[in-house]
Formats: structure tokens, C-alpha cells, sequence
């Protein structure tokens, strides 16, 4: 809205008045501006006003539910309408969901166009080069008669340029799939200018799919929030989400129209009939999102993004084992590291779809939070690259009797000079029986077993974080689990739990510090997990951790115990290493010096998953959602009276 030109006329006219009598005219510039910036609000807000109460209006035209039924729900810079009869799924839960997958994004929107700009730098000097090289060339044939002018000259690739063509735009005329080094356009001057062909033309901002949008909100936060963000499409194959979330597009005003369109589709059918369309594809199913991952990976372009939620979290840490095979094709193990484990599932799974149209994944970040995992890996095409999979897969062996585990390699390589070989992994990497304590192994996988976080862009996105941290709901949350992976040990697979360690020794257990500084002190490194805050991550063997774990009773003694268990076993052998409990200097994490908070608990009560979109609210869902929203929700269905016993009214006679 603008300042009416009635009152701009009245101000200048102030103004001129006020410099012919002598009066100092800054001071009416100020308010000018003061009255124009109040006024600028006023009619802003107002206008804000007006649009909600005409959309408002708009719905209780077109809709026959009361709009008393609708509550608005704002996050972040995104407003959604939502109905109280759980008609579209919404979990407030997953607003560190959201808010992470935005830092992720926002990182993705700066690397692409960093990447981009090497690519384009690369090219220019390679193409230089070879320029450099055609000229000098040039000397030793035939001469050109002087006579030839400038226009008519033809480089070594032929390129043909017309005459009313200017001479910094001859090189615009060759087609993007034939620019190559050996076929550039000449200038007048002889030197080639690769910056302005077609093939270098400016990075089109970046195509975001969200599979399973629900309400909208997640593109809608996407649109409103990401900057350099092109167009968002929002899937759902629910004919009332889809009507809510073009609702919610029209709520949150032109930006969210410009930029998010939402069709009703089935996600799978979509994406397989786009192929390599999306710079973004987002996957944030209620569940397992085993059954979009093979037309996900075709759908993204190379080099572009795959974001996928897992809310089965009962199937991926073992308590259905046979589930998670057929659904994922690896099998889980119950232990202290499910979660990760869980994680490293998910990943094994994805590579192996995109292995089928000889692509691969790099994983840049892996969450597990609350109740769901959350994975972001960068999908390639290359046949050769993707030989090197079977490198980056293992198969765990987990003692029955101990903690104890091990990691088998499903394939290795050998070099000879200039040629890789490919070769199954040696194996098996444990004898039938645990050498520590003598018990049988549980054999799980396959698994994950390359870095799960590349720290470059763990350290980019938490510095986006805290530079407009007021930006995010769930700054907290997700400062506290990003500081956490920053200092993971990147390239050690699952983890150790020092209680479970001393439960099997059944011993007092040492603090972490002491714990750690054995570890340092016996030359291996040491690390927490954002998965687990009693976790810990290590290089050191586990002979080395039992060793460890036998000089320190041997300072605190122990209660004796059966000797056919597992601890009495353990504790039977002598220490080969001599353990040193003296304090190392990196103990303690920098973020634990600095008394950083790394795990917080949750907001509020019943912080978890919700029911389902349309089943109905039962005093059964008490656990999910609080005593509260059930007596709301069952208050609300006492005074709706059946059609039948509502007295006869003339809009029924009418409809009648």
C-alpha cells in the first residue's frame, strides 16, 4: 500500500513553505518519513485484515463445515489452516523435522551454486589451454591471404558465424549439447570468451518435489523461508489434503501461490514419470518410505538432493526383524546402537535402488530424533563409481553373551599399478564363538558402514543455523543435535554403551571422562553420538576396550560371580594392555567444555507421533495426544447431533 497522493501533495507543499521562511526542512523529512512508515503499516495490517476476513468468508461459501472448526496454526513464516476433526495429518512434533531440513536445504541452495561456479571456472581454463595450444599450431600451416576478412574466418571446429552477428556474440550461437573444447567460436581478436555461450548460462534456481505433502506446510515453509528457491510441487493422493493444502496456498498470499502448486496424484506414478526432474525430492511419509525410494532415486537430477523421513522405528531397531528384510532387505540387531544401526539401514537400502539405474548416494547429514530418522544423502550417475557399493556395505556380528561386535566387509579391491580389482571380502571376520566371553554371534545386515555425515556440510549448515537462528522454531533442538554430529568420529560405525559394558561385568561403572581418557591415553579416538548421549564411539578394538574395563575392576573390585558367565569369563583373562586413567586433554568435547547443551528434553508432554489422518479420536489415543485433546475432541462429537434428530429446518426442506 502507498502513502495517498492527497497527503504527499500536503507534505511537499510544508515543505517548500518551510524552506522559503528559514526553516530547517530535516526535520520535516523526518516525519515524513515517520508518517509515511506508520501509514505503510496501518494499511499493511489492515489489509491483512481484510484478505483473512474475505478468505474466511471465501471458505464458508464453498465449504459446509462451520469455520468455528478451523484453527490457524503458524510456523516459522508459513500459517496453515487446520481442521479440529484430524481431516489432514499435522504433527507439531516434527517442526525439528522441518526446521532441519530448511538449514539443509538453504546449505544445498549455496553448494550448487559454489559447485557450479568451480564447474564453470574448470572448463574456461581447460578451454584456454587448448585455445593456447590450436594457436601456436597455427604457425606451422599453410598461411591465410590477407585478403580474408575478419568475418569470414572459420575456427577449428568450423563454426560458421553470420555477418550481422557482432563478434562478442558469435560464440551464443553454439547449441548447449555440442559446446566442446575442440569446437569454440573465434572473436575478432582471436581469443575465445567461453562465458558467453549458451552451455554457461546462469544456474536455474533449484525444483523442490515434496512426495507426501499433507497440509502443505512443509512447502509452504520451504517457499516462504529458502531463499534463491524455485518451484515447489506438493503431491498427496487424498483428495482432502490436496483441497487443504491449495487452501493453505491461497492463505499465505502471492509468494506461496508464485511458487507452490499442489496436484492430486499418486506420488510413485509421478515420479516415475518424471525422471531426473528435481533438484529436491522430499519424502516424509507416515511410516515406512520403503515403497517411494526406487521411483525417488529416478525422479532426482544428478547431483541433486534425496531428503527421506522413517517413522517404523519398532521395525528398523529389531523388533520385527523379518519386517524390516522384506521392507529394506537387511536385517536389524537389538542393541544399544539400533538407532544408528537404523539409520545405516536406511542408507544400505537407498543405495541399493539407485545401484539399479547405475546411480549412487553420499550421504551429508543422518538424524535420529524423537521417533523418526531422517536422512539427506546427494545422488550421482556413474557406472564406474558405483562398482565401489559392495566397499561401503558390511555385515555386523553381535555377541549374544557381551557387547562385543564386528564388521564384515561385503567386497574389497586390489590395485595393480593403473587397474582396480573388485573382489569379495574376506571372511569371517570372528570365530563361531566370542573369543572375550565365549558366547554365539547374531549375524545382521546388510548395513551402512561409510561415513553417514560428511562433517564439511555438517559444519556449513550449523553455522547457517546460528547466523538467523531467529528463523527457526526449533533453534534449541537442532543447534543441540547438529553440535552433537559435528564431533561424531565420522568413519566409525555404531557405537558402545559404557553401562551396558559394566551391566555384563556387573561393576561400578567409570565416569565418561575417566573412560575417555583411557581410550586417548591407549592411542585410539573417542567421540559421542547425537543418537545416544550414554553412547561412545571408538577406533580402539574390543580387546582393547575389554583391557581397559579389567584394570579398572582391578581398582574396584567386584562381587564373584557364576563362572560360566559372560562377565566371570571376560574377567578370567589378564589385561594385556595396561590401562592409564590419568585425564587427557580432549576428554571432553568442545562443546562439553564449553557447557554446551547437546540432548534437551522434550517441550511438552505427549511430544511424539499422532494419530493418523481420519481415523477418528478414541479415549484409547490418550498416549499420543494427552488427556486434553481427548476430551476436547469427544466434547466436540457429544454436541455435533446426528442429521436425523436435528429438528427441520428450511435449508433442509430446501436441499430436499
Amino acid at each position: 500500500m502507498l502513502v495517498t497522493h492527497s497527503h504527499v501533495l500536503k507534505l511537499q507543499l510544508k515543505l517548500v513553505t518551510a524552506t522559503r521562511i528559514g526553516t530547517n526542512p530535516l526535520s520535516l523529512f523526518k516525519i515524513w518519513s515517520f508518517f509515511c512508515s506508520k501509514t505503510i503499516e496501518q494499511a499493511e495490517e489492515k489489509e491483512r485484515e481484510q484478505t483473512l476476513n474475505l478468505f474466511l468468508h471465501d471458505i464458508g461459501r464453498t465449504m459446509s463445515s462451520d469455520l468455528s472448526d478451523y484453527k490457524i496454526i503458524k510456523e516459522g513464516e508459513a500459517e496453515i489452516l487446520m481442521h479440529a476433526k484430524n481431516e489432514v495429518f499435522y504433527n507439531k512434533t516434527q517442526v525439528n523435522n522441518r526446521d532441519i531440513s530448511i538449514a539443509v536445504l538453504r546449505t544445498f541452495i549455496s553448494k550448487r551454486k559454489q559447485e557450479h561456479e568451480a564447474y564453470l571456472s574448470k572448463r574456461t581454463k581447460g578451454a584456454q589451454k587448448v585455445s593456447e595450444n590450436d594457436g601456436s599450431s597455427e604457425l606451422v600451416m599453410e598461411e591465410v591471404p590477407d585478403t580474408t576478412p575478419p568475418e569470414d574466418h572459420k575456427s577449428n571446429g568450423e563454426c560458421k558465424v553470420e555477418e550481422e552477428i557482432s563478434p562478442e556474440e558469435r560464440c551464443s550461437t553454439v547449441e548447449e549439447a555440442s559446446v566442446k573444447i575442440t569446437e569454440e567460436c573465434s572473436t575478432t581478436e582471436g581469443q575465445i570468451n567461453l562465458s558467453e555461450g549458451k552451455g554457461q548460462r546462469e544456474l536455474k534456481p533449484p525444483r523442490v518435489l515434496e512426495a507426501l505433502s499433507a497440509s502443505g506446510l512443509r512447502s509452504l515453509r520451504y517457499a516462504c523461508e529458502v531463499e534463491g528457491i524455485g518451484q515447489v510441487v506438493a503431491l498427496d493422493n487424498d483428495k482432502a489434503s490436496v483441497e487443504a493444502c491449495r487452501r493453505n496456498i491461497k492463505f499465505n498470499g502471492s509468494v506461496a501461490v508464485s511458487k507452490v502448486e499442489s496436484h492430486l496424484a499418486d506420488a510413485r506414478v509421478y515420479m516415475l514419470t518424471h525422471p531426473k526432474e528435481f533438484d529436491v525430492v522430499d519424502l516424509d511419509p507416515y511410516g515406512s518410505p520403503s515403497v517411494f525410494l526406487d521411483s525417488a532415486v529416478q525422479s532426482v537430477v544428478d547431483g541433486g538432493m534425496l531428503m527421506c523421513t522413517a517413522t517404523d522405528m519398532a521395525v528398523l531397531c529389531g523388533g520385527n526383524g523379518e519386517v524390516c528384510y522384506s521392507k529394506y532387505g537387511s536385517y536389524p540387531l537389538r542393541g544399544k546402537y539400533c538407532h544408528e544401526m537404523a539409520l545405516r539401514i536406511v542408507l544400505a537400502c537407498i543405495e541399493s535402488h539407485a545401484n539399479r539405474y547405475k546411480r549412487y548416494i553420499v550421504p551429508v547429514l543422518s538424524v535420529q530424533m524423537d521417533f523418526y530418522l531422517r536422512v539427506f544423502v546427494r545422488i550421482y550417475t556413474s557406472a564406474s563409481a558405483m562398482k565401489n557399493t559392495p566397499l561401503k556395505l558390511s555385515y555386523v556380528y553381535q555377541c549374544t553373551g557381551c557387547d562385543s561386535f564386528h564388521l564384515q566387509p561385503i567386497g574389497r579391491t586390489i590395485s595393480k599399478n593403473t587397474s582396480v580389482r573388485y573382489l569379495p571380502g574376506f571372511g569371517p571376520v570372528v570365530p563361531q564363538e566370542c573369543s572375550d566371553c565365549g558366547k554365539k554371534f547374531n549375524m545382521g545386515g546388510p548395513i551402512w558402514s561409510a561415513p553417514i555425515h560428511d562433517q564439511e556440510w555438517v559444519a556449513a549448515i550449523l553455522a547457517d543455523v546460528k547466523s538467523i537462528k531467529n528463523r527457526y522454531p526449533a533453534y534449541d533442538r537442532i543447534l543441540a543435535v547438529l553440535t552433537t554430529i559435528s564431533e561424531e568420529l565420522p568413519d566409525v560405525p555404531l557405537f558402545l554403551s559404557l553401562h551396558n559394558l559394566c551391566a555384563t561385568l556387573k561393576c561400578t561403572s567409570p565416569s565418561a571422562i575417566i573412560f575417555r581418557s583411557a581410550v586417548i591415553n591407549a592411542g585410539y579416538c573417542i567421540s559421542g553420538t547425537h543418537v545416544n548421549p550414554l553412547g561412545l564411539k571408538s577406533d580402539a578394538p574390543m580387546d582393547v576396550i575389554w583391557d581397559i574395563m579389567r584394570c579398572w575392576i582391578k581398582n574396584h573390585p567386584v562381587k564373584p560371580q557364576p563362572a560360566d558367565q559372560p562377565g566371570s569369563i571376560i574377567l578370567a583373562k589378564e589385561p594385556v594392555l595396561q590401562a592409564n586413567f590419568a585425564r587427557a586433554v580432549a576428554s571432553l568435547s568442545k562443546a562439553q567444555a564449553k557447557k554446551v547443551a547437546r540432548f534437551l528434553p522434550n517441550p511438552e508432554r505427549h511430544w511424539g507421533p499422532k494419530l493418523r489422518a481420519g481415523r477418528q479420536i478414541t479415549s484409547k489415543h490418550v498416549s499420543l495426544l494427552g488427556p486434553e485433546a481427548i476430551n476436547g475432541a469427544l466434547d466436540q462429537e457429544d454436541n455435533e447431533e446426528p442429521k436425523s434428530k436435528r429438528p427441520r429446518t428450511e435449508d433442509d426442506s430446501v436441499t430436499s
